[in-house]
């Protein structure tokens, strides 16, 4: 294959890349994904990865027309490799939105049961404080009203404690991986 004839079929894949990659240009990664021996950019949009694609594409057209061979030789194997890191994190983009949303849930659990862990105990304090309440009341409908209070209050607590060993269960699945 003569160097137009390749330089051709690289252009080609880098215009198959570009249409790949744009709709993902903007959206940024969680980190930076590549070596960086690999690509001089450390953003994390795939557009600064792309446009240094772009760059390496023009410098070895100038290198080509220039022929200098180990030079030619070098940026082609750079420019291969980038290529197929691009294509790379493109094909693995469903597995990491996948993985996000995985992520996301496991600690929505994790939180919705530290939220409810912190209800428990503060209803037994609230329950504490109606008893301790009730042991110093002075008048029947005092005691009444206190009592009252402490059988809704158990009643939450009942209901809360339902909902935790729901969390727990949910929890374990998760953990077990079922």
């Amino acid at each position: 294959m003569n160097r137009h004839h390749f330089l051709q079929a690289l252009e080609h894949q880098l215009a198959l890349l570009a249409q790949a990659v744009a709709p993902l240009t903007d959206r940024p990664l969680a980190y930076s994904r590549f070596d960086r021996q690999l690509f001089q950019s450390h953003g994390t949009r795939l557009r600064d990865y792309l446009s240094e694609v772009e760059q390496n594409f023009q410098s070895l057209c100038h290198l080509v027309e220039e022929g200098s061979t180990e030079r030619v030789a070098f940026m082609t194997e750079k420019l291969v490799a980038q290529i197929g890191a691009l294509q790379r994190e493109l094909s693995t983009q469903a597995l990491r939105r996948q993985e996000k949303t995985s992520v996301t849930i496991e600690s929505d659990l994790y939180q919705k049961l530290a939220e409810h862990q912190d209800y428990e105990r503060r209803l037994n304090l609230m329950i504490q404080d109606r008893e301790s309440q009730l042991d110093r009341a002075a008048t029947l409908s005092e005691q009444q009203q206190l009592q009252r209070e402490i059988a809704v209050l158990e009643g939450r607590l009942a209901r809360c404690r339902q909902a935790l060993a729901r969390l727990e269960r949910q929890v374990e699945k998760r953990e077990q991986g079922l």
